[in-house]
Parts: C-alpha cells; structure tokens; sequence
C-alpha cells in the first residue's frame, strides 16, 4: 500500500479517442499557475489495456496521491486504472464511466431516440476515425474552425480493441468522483453524462460547451480539478 499522507495531490490528465495529451495545454497552464504538480498521459489509444498500462506508469511517477482525470473514452480509462492505490479521486470530463463490464462500445449500442449519432468512419484495419468534415460540428463546434480542422486533420488513430474493452473493476465504486457535464455535447448526450454521473455518486457540475469543453472551456474544466484536489487533501490531512 502506497502512503498517501503528508502530500498536496497531483493531478494526471487523461485524453480520450481520436486526440493525443495535447488538447489539456490550457487546462494545464491554469492548474500549473495554481501550484498544482500535473502529468498528462499520452495514450496509444490501441486497447483498454494498453491504455491502463500507459496511465499507471504516469501515476507511478506521480507525487503523493493523485487525482485522475479523463475526458471522452479516457473516462473508461480512469475507471479501470483508477484502483491504483495512489488514486485518491476520479474526475470525469463530458466522459463515459462505465461499470463492471461495461465498454464504449456496449455504452453506445443504443442511442436514444433523437440522440445525435457520433460520425464514425467504419473501422480500417482495426482503427477508427471520425469522418473530417462533420468533426468539428459533433466534436469540437465552440472551438475556432482553425484549431477544430487543426483537430480533425491531426486524428490520433482510435483502436476497435479501445472501443470495446471492458471495465473489470470500476474505481468509482470505492473512490470519490465529480462529473463535468458538457451540455451542448454532440459525441456523448448530456442526458447520458448526467446518468453515469449519478450512478457513479459523481459531485456534478455543468457548463456550456460541447465535446471539447476541455479545450474550449479550460477555466470551467480546471475549476472542477481543482475542486476535487482540494477536497482529495483536505481528506487526507485530516
């Protein structure tokens, strides 16, 4: 067992499908300005499992107890990897947070009525891709068009083993959690977010934005982190 006491949290960010670590810069800056220690994870995006693996070689190399944080799938990643004994909390950003058994793929299967439909591009040779010109619409609609084209021409190739690895054992079920909910999200519905959110005890909080409210929003997104680390070493301290 790790010894978590004494230590101010450090915080590791944690990006989800299509996109690599550096969409978090602006979040970053603003928790660095803060005093905050924060890793971010470059995830191959190839499996679950590879994915886990990359983000508990980060935590290793965290100080003290760590806040994890993840966006979009990240948010499976977070939940499998997040029983690390050096996690003391979860925050999940517009992100998936599945339960024991649960995928991206099994969270999706059935939209509800109504529910915009993510352009996926059908797999090819075991990758996925989110279809260029109706990316920024359903991934990224509050970021300028330059950096939302920037986004979509730089796509990080998103593995079909990603897609459909399972939860084993969800971090949430033992760890505080607080859930950002992007409201004008077109990737995963709001209605969705909420709902994970509430069956993982999530502390909630909302703001105006769309998928890519982590780039778009870094004030609001970072507020959250913030709130969790403080509330992570409080606890701790006590």
């Amino acid at each position: 067992m790790v010894e978590l006491s004494g230590s101010p949290a450090s915080i590791v960010l944690v990006h989800g499908g299509f996109v690599d670590g550096a969409g978090w810069e602006g979040v970053y800056n603003i928790l660095k300005k803060d005093g905050y220690n924060v890793s971010i994870v470059q995830n191959p995006t190839t499996s679950l499992a590879d994915d886990v693996a990359a983000t508990r070689l980060t935590i290793a190399q965290a100080q003290g107890p760590v806040v994890l944080v993840g966006h979009s799938y990240g948010g499976v990643v977070v939940t499998e990897a997040g029983t690390d004994s050096k996690v003391a909390g979860l925050v999940y950003i517009a992100a998936f947070a599945p339960d024991k058994g649960e995928s991206v793929e099994s969270l999706i299967k059935n939209p509800a009525p109504g529910a915009p439909v993510p352009p996926i591009l059908p797999p090819q040779d075991g990758y996925l891709f989110l279809d260029k010109t109706k990316f920024r619409a359903s991934f990224a609609a509050d970021v300028s068009e330059a950096k939302a084209a920037f986004l979509a021409d730089s796509q990080v190739p998103w593995g079909v083993a990603a897609l459909s690895g399972a939860v084993s054992e969800p971090a949430w079920k033992t760890k505080p959690s607080w859930y950002l909910v992007a409201t004008e999200d077109k990737m995963i519905p709001p209605p969705a977010q909420r709902q994970m959110a509430t069956r993982a005890g999530a502390t909630v909080a909302e703001a105006a934005g769309s998928h890519a409210i982590y780039i778009s929003k870094p004030e609001a997104v970072a507020a959250l982190i913030a709130t969790a680390a403080k509330s992570v070493s409080s606890k701790i301290a006590a």
